[in-house]
């Protein structure tokens, strides 16, 4: 069993949306994403697996191939499916969520990664 205190040792980058990998196999990723009010991940999409989002701090807005935002904080839970085109934009605070994908394109092999790695 691997654990971590999801926010604590907090990284944030002052330019753009931050995202650390805490464990990452060939079977899937979780990551990290840290948003300084008013940061945005622009539009993009996951192409081969669905994309769930959890909230942990703060809040934003999202939307998904729709187009309709949606504006969600700490205890959300969101699922984009493959191929959904998705923009996230944090309001005015800290935004952290964790994404979690199945699979990592490129890491066939049996190495692991990321902080819990």
């Amino acid at each position: 069993m691997r654990t971590m205190q999801l926010l604590q040792g907090l990284e944030f980058d002052a330019k753009e949306a931050h995202a650390q990998p805490l464990f990452v196999d060939k079977d899937g990723r979780v990551l990290r994403f840290t948003l300084h009010p008013g940061q945005t991940i622009k539009e993009h999409n996951t192409s081969n697996s669905p994309f769930y989002v959890i909230v942990l701090k703060g809040s934003g807005t999202f939307a998904g191939g729709d187009g309709k935002e949606q504006t969600l904080g700490p205890n959300s839970l969101l699922i984009f499916n493959p191929m959904e085109n998705h923009v996230i934009h944090a309001l005015g605070q800290e935004l952290v969520f964790l994404g979690i994908l199945h699979g990592a394109p490129g890491n066939e092999s049996d190495r692991v990664g990321g902080m819990l790695g």
